[in-house]
C-alpha cells in the first residue's frame, strides 16, 4: 500500500472514532457514513486533480524533499532541487568531490524548517540566499532576516568549476558553515 493511501485511512478511522465522540459527548447527530463518502470523494477529486503521482507525503526514497521530519544528506545532484518543509535537514557537503569540467548547482528551499549546509572550506563555492522573514547565517557571520546575501570564498574567486548554491527561506533557518 503506498504511503498516501495508508495516510488517507489511517486519517479516516481517526475521524470516524472522532465522530463517535462528538455524537456521545455533544449529542450532536450526523451520519458518519456520509462523512467517509465525502472524505473519499474529495480524496479522488485531488488525487485526479493532481494527477498519479499525488501522495500526502512524498516517499522515503526521494531524498530532495523533508516533509514532516529530520534528515541527513550527504550527496547532492547537479541541477536538484532540496525542498525542507516542517522539518530539518542537514546537508553534510564536506565530502563532496565537483568534475574538474562542471559547475555545480543545487537548489534549497526552507520554509517553516531549519537547514543547515555543511561546506569544506577547500572547496571552491558561492551561495546566493534569499530570505523572507527568517534568518539566513552565512559562513563569515553575515545574517540577513529579509532579502538578499552572496557569499564567495576565495578558491571560487580564482578556480572554475566551483559548486554553487542557492537558497530560499521563509519563515525558518538556514545556516551555511
Amino acid at each position: 500500500m503506498k504511503m498516501s493511501a495508508s495516510l488517507f485511512w489511517g486519517i479516516m478511522l481517526i475521524l470516524i472514532g472522532l465522530s463517535f465522540i462528538i455524537k456521545l459527548v455533544f449529542n450532536i447527530d450526523f451520519s458518519i457514513f456520509r462523512v467517509i463518502i465525502a472524505f473519499f470523494l474529495i480524496y479522488l477529486g485531488v488525487k485526479l486533480f493532481i494527477g498519479k503521482d499525488f501522495s500526502l507525503f512524498p516517499d522515503k526514497e526521494k531524498d530532495t524533499q523533508v516533509i514532516f521530519s529530520e534528515k541527513t544528506i550527504k550527496t547532492v545532484e547537479n541541477g536538484k532541487e532540496y525542498n525542507v518543509m516542517f522539518g530539518g535537514a542537514k546537508f553534510d557537503l564536506r565530502e563532496m568531490q565537483i568534475p574538474d569540467s562542471l559547475t555545480y548547482r543545487i537548489k534549497i528551499n526552507t520554509i517553516f524548517g531549519g537547514s543547515q549546509v555543511l561546506i569544506n572550506p577547500e572547496m571552491p563555492f558561492r551561495i546566493n540566499s534569499n530570505t523572507v522573514f527568517a534568518g539566513t547565517k552565512m559562513p563569515d557571520g553575515n545574517t540577513s532576516a529579509f532579502g538578499s546575501l552572496n557569499y564567495e570564498n576565495d578558491s571560487a574567486k580564482h578556480a572554475r568549476p566551483h559548486l554553487i548554491i542557492e537558497t530560499n527561506t521563509v519563515f525558518g533557518g538556514m545556516h551555511l558553515k
